[in-house]
């Protein structure tokens, strides 16, 4: 025989009795463990672990920042690779009379939701505002920052950060996912992805072992997202009038988040999140992201008629122009430290900027790719990776031209009179609000904006919950036992919280540049996994084998 037949049973020992029932054990109490010790470690030696993370952190950023580059290209040109290969595009996620569960809309928002939702009300402002000041091109002396000759530099590296890499990141681990769980009926849970390589073995130690740094990852990378998004919701809080007490200023006048408000904020979103995860995908999290889907059409639509609408799209169009033929340069290259002061600084602004995303993204790829998974049965390998990949990026897009846009323009007309520029991270959308509303509507708006980042942050949190009790679960996407789900929701709290308070949001960034290193490697190997189990799909279908689980293949 030519080829031999796919593997479609992969067995994981899952436990029968007692307080772990239905978990793999290994995996849950190893993944517990790990995450415990960290939460105990930031909150008992808050100065030991920002210190510790930041020196890995250094590590990691100097050996390793081509990795992270090259690896996310390669993300990239392998899912243009499978969704224009003839033999690949047409293939299905799951059996050939499989359709997809959700509508477009409801499969659109849950993933655009749990994808980039939180992160991108928090930098659509914030980001482009940053490169429009420094970027490669001021650092170079090419352009001057926060001048109109630098903003079409702003927006391709707005662009590249948040385009087709992250999206492809996400889309490489959904469909490992849900090639080999709905076409071969393994469990959906990282390890089945890598059969191709490893086979059998992965019902043992080396399959634990995946599943523990595929959890791990994602509380971290779930955990610096949460971060940013308390921190914009406590000062939104602040906004509407809920209290000075949520911040602190510091000596040199900036704000950040109290201890008392980061407490408050992590008990109202995961309280909420926790309700929304036990009633599952169906119910709560399909109905959250259509709320917040809505309400994020309303937001743009106001932008668009009262923010800076004609500069939001030139940005947009002459953005995406720029973003495209940019592509192969910036994906590829990696600045390394020489001694120059030119050398030195890019080499800082890329380990800052593009090796934290890349990072993030890869943090994120579990939790997202698990869900893309859960929510995409059905669908064909070019349909998926075209609205997984391409959709959500152009939204991206669409917001950061528009809501960005109109801070810069504001700032160039002198409007703003630095009003924006001067605000914190978190704080310059409700700034910019402020600056072209009155009083009374930058309030109502205000309002608005804090309603749809809560439904944001919830949305993801409780996709986290449901996600890790399913890779603990074996796979397993069925009811998890309540016990496990509100420790997980309680686990993600104390991870914020702690690493917020031993060293703000810079301690959480570099624990979680540092847990998805391990994981990166892992999806290196999905991505060769797909690439195999395709090809001998291909040469199965020639000599007239089956390839689903659905047509009697027996195990291996």
């Amino acid at each position: 025989m030519p080829v031999k037949p796919p593997i479609t049973h992969l067995p994981i020992r899952i436990a029968e009795t007692g307080f772990y029932k239905g978990f793999t054990k290994d995996v849950t109490i190893t993944s517990k463990f790990a995450v415990g010790a960290l939460i105990l470690w930031a909150i008992a030696f808050p100065d030991q672990a920002a210190s510790v993370l930041g020196q890995l952190n250094n590590i990691i950023l100097a050996t390793f920042s081509f990795w992270y580059v090259y690896v996310m290209a390669f993300f990239v040109i392998l899912c243009f690779v499978l969704a224009l290969w003839p033999a690949a595009g047409k293939l299905r996620l799951g059996l050939e009379d499989d359709r997809p569960e959700f509508s477009n809309f409801s499969w659109f928002s849950m993933m655009f939701g749990a994808g980039i939702g939180i992160g991108m009300l928090t930098f659509a402002t914030a980001e482009p505002m940053y490169h429009f000041a420094k970027n490669p091109s001021t650092i170079m002396g090419l352009t001057e920052g926060s001048t109109a000759g630098n903003v079409r530099d702003a927006y391709i590296w707005s662009f590249t950060h948040w385009g087709l890499a992250a999206w492809a990141s996400y889309a490489i681990v959904g469909l490992a996912l849900g090639y080999f769980s709905y076409r071969r009926g393994l469990p959906l849970t990282i390890r089945s992805a890598l059969t191709p390589i490893f086979g059998k073995s992965l019902s043992g130690p080396v399959g634990h072992a995946v599943d523990v740094v595929a959890v791990v990852a994602t509380v971290l990378g779930v955990a610096q997202t949460l971060g940013f998004g308390v921190e914009q919701f406590v000062s939104g809080l602040t906004r509407i009038g809920f209290g000075d007490w949520l911040q602190t200023t510091a000596a040199d006048g900036t704000t950040s988040s109290s201890t008392m408000g980061i407490v408050v904020a992590l008990v109202v979103i995961m309280g909420a999140s926790t309700l929304s995860a036990l009633s599952g995908v169906g119910k709560g999290i399909k109905w959250l992201s259509n709320i917040n889907m809505g309400l994020s059409f309303f937001v743009l639509a106001f932008f668009l008629i009262f923010g800076s609408t004609f500069f939001g799209l030139t940005a947009l169009i002459v953005g995406i122009w720029d973003y495209l033929i940019s592509i192969p340069g910036n994906i590829l290259t990696v600045w390394s430290k020489d001694g120059t002061e030119t050398g030195d600084a890019l080499a800082g602004w890329q380990g800052g900027w593009t090796i934290f995303y890349w990072a993030w993204w890869i943090a994120f790829a579990p939790f997202v790719g698990v869900f893309l998974a859960r929510i995409s049965k059905g669908r064909t390998i070019r349909e998926y990776v075209l609205g997984a990949m391409i959709i959500p990026a152009l939204m991206c897009f669409v917001w950061f031209a528009l809501v960005g846009g109109t801070a810069i323009d504001l700032e160039l007309s002198g409007e703003a009179a630095g009003a924006i520029t001067g605000a914190g991270q978190a704080d310059q959308l409700f700034a910019m609000l402020a600056v072209i509303l009155s009083p009374a509507l930058a309030y109502l708006m205000s309002v608005v904006v804090v309603i749809l980042l809560l439904t944001y942050l919830v949305t993801s949190a409780d996709s986290a919950v449901l996600i890790i009790n399913t890779i603990n679960a074996g796979g397993d996407e069925g009811p998890k036992a309540r016990p496990h789900i509100l420790f997980w929701g309680a686990a993600l709290a104390f991870v914020v919280g702690g690493l917020i308070i031993a060293g703000g949001l810079g301690a959480i960034q570099t624990a979680m540049v540092i847990g998805a290193l391990p994981f990166s490697l892992v999806m290196v190997l999905m991505g060769l996994s797909l690439i195999k189990a395709i090809w001998r799909d291909s040469m199965r279908l020639k000599h007239g084998l089956p390839t689903t689980h659905a047509e009697g293949v027996p195990a291996e």
